[in-house]
């Protein structure tokens, strides 16, 4: 069977002036399509494949894309179904570094250099609660990656960002976010730590008002998050003011959110649900609890008065 046109999915946006996912296959919403991811980060276009496709198939879609965005400079596919995830240009310029614009916020996007580019565009309503709950608060990013959280929090006038990863290299490009956003960076503290070594020196900024963890599902020699997750949450109580507001994130599909709620309700009992921060309506599952999951919690210990 022939792989369908993703192209009869994908709706012209109103503003091209902000990045965002185009075409989201993975969500197995498409029959025939879940392979297949395409953003649009201007002036480029990338196309996401996790399993190979027919060369006329693939010159087939740039063809149209090309023509619903006559704007853009560059087509451009990432194989994630090969090794290394390599990318290729397909029509227009070679484009390897870009700036990704999103309400407001910048944040530098690097094509053809690594698996992941620089932002997770799943995470913008997750970003967008951070930046209306941050003023005055002091916020820990834990799993930082390139710091997307903790520019959201600084435009939204947090007091304090800690930001901790195992990844210089990533914190490196979190603080040029920050810079590129004319940030003042001594609201911002970069900790390249292994985080279930190093809480005596992730606490010491502490208590924070608001505790950001979005940990990768995998990393060898790092990260089990199946077997790793509750050594965070169990900590809340050492890391967050009571009061204090808790996000936790998972985006593994082989783990669901019963699987992320039961880990709060075993190990820190005293986080009290608040709400589910759902996906962009462009990320859509054929079946619930695949996708990501971002739930929002209050610590209220017991002996906290009213």
């Amino acid at each position: 069977m022939s792989t369908p046109s993703v192209i009869e999915h994908i709706s012209r946006p109103s503003d091209l002036s902000q990045c965002q996912r185009l075409f989201h296959g993975r969500g197995h919403a498409f029959p025939g399509l879940e392979h297949v991811c395409v953003d649009w980060i201007a002036p480029a276009i990338v196309i996401t494949l996790f399993n190979e496709v027919e060369p006329d198939w693939l010159e087939q879609q740039v063809s149209d894309l090309a023509e619903i965005f006559p704007e853009q400079e560059s087509i451009q596919v990432q194989y994630r179904c090969r090794p290394g995830a390599p990318f290729e240009v397909l029509s227009g310029k070679e484009i390897t570094n870009l700036v990704a614009l999103e309400e407001g916020m910048k944040f530098h996007i690097t094509l053809g250099k690594a698996q992941n580019t620089g932002l997770f565009l799943d995470m913008l309503n997750g970003r967008r609660w951070l930046k209306e709950h941050s003023a005055n608060k002091k916020v820990l990013n834990l799993f930082s990656y390139t710091c997307g959280f903790s520019v959201a929090a600084i435009e939204g006038n947090a007091d304090l960002v800690v930001n901790v990863d195992m990844s210089k290299a990533s914190l490196a490009t979190g603080r040029e976010n920050h810079r590129l956003n004319d940030h003042a960076l001594d609201k911002v503290v970069f900790q390249g730590l292994d985080i279930f070594k190093s809480w005596g020196r992730i606490k010491k900024p502490g208590p924070y008002d608001i505790l950001v963890s979005d940990p990768p599902s995998f990393q060898k020699g790092s990260v089990n998050i199946q077997r790793d997750y509750h050594k965070i949450i169990r900590r809340i109580p050492e890391l967050v003011v009571p009061g204090g507001l808790v996000m936790l994130c998972l985006n593994s599909p082989d783990l669901d959110d019963a699987f992320l709620l039961s880990q709060v309700e075993e190990n820190c009992p005293e986080c009290e649900l608040l709400n589910k921060i759902e996906n962009p309506a462009v990320f859509k599952e054929a079946e619930a609890g695949k996708g990501l999951k971002v739930y929002v919690f209050r610590f209220s210990p017991s002996d906290t008065i009213a």
